[in-house]
């Protein structure tokens, strides 16, 4: 059965979703919602639609297995995870994951507020200076391991890469995001069906953000 997974036209909270779907080769269908032209950006192709799916919290991303309909990003990472063993095993490997998932999420949060703030220009000095500290911690969170949980590639390791390689996207100087951190970035993109998937003509690396975004 082919699943659906859908949600705006650009990269946003649903990459994570999309590696993993590949990764797993999970045959799914995208269904891409646009915006309106400017000035008024209209919602409305995804207004019209969002409590006609039966969801029981309308929102972007959603993901319909058969009867399973599910929406917030991380949920559906789960559920994806839990159905084809991408979770950790261990009560430490757990930790690690729920730790870093909303790690994660603060890192990801704070480039999306920023670069859809009318005054991107002012903050993103601040932003730029916190940064490297933000990477330091997770550089020494992932230490030596080749995952973020240990030996096993898990559902926060599809979080991580996109969350990195946006960053590194935005400050491709950092040094941060050197060592340990870029070799994990580039171990993910090794696997072989990751790879096969950013070859595609699938693969989206941009847009991230809405065409509203000041990035």
């Amino acid at each position: 059965m082919v699943v659906i997974l859908g949600y705006w036209d650009v990269r946003g909270m649903a990459q994570a979703i999309r590696l993993m779907l590949e990764y797993t080769e999970t045959p799914y269908q995208e269904r891409k919602y646009h915006l309106g032209p400017a000035p008024d950006y209209d919602p409305s192709e995804w207004t019209n639609e969002k409590e006609k799916l039966g969801l029981d919290f309308p929102n972007l991303p959603y993901f319909i297995d058969g009867p399973i309909k599910l929406t917030q990003s991380n949920a559906i990472l789960r559920y994806l995870a839990r159905k084809n063993n991408l979770c950790g095993e261990t009560e430490e490997e757990k930790q690690r994951e729920d730790v870093l998932e909303h790690q994660l999420m603060d890192l990801r949060m704070n480039l999306v507020l920023l670069c859809n703030s009318p005054d991107f220009e002012k903050l993103k000095p601040a932003y730029l200076e916190q940064l490297p500290k933000k990477l330091q911690e997770l550089s020494r969170f992932l230490g030596s391991r080749p995952w973020f949980v240990g030996q096993k590639l898990t559902y926060v390791d599809f979080l991580a890469y996109d969350v990195l390689d946006q960053q590194r996207m935005f400050a491709p100087d950092c040094p941060e995001l050197k060592g340990n951190l870029a070799q994990f970035l580039q171990r993910f993109e090794a696997l072989d069906k990751v790879s096969a998937y950013m070859r595609s003509g699938r693969f989206m690396k941009t847009p991230i953000f809405w065409r509203i975004a000041k990035w």
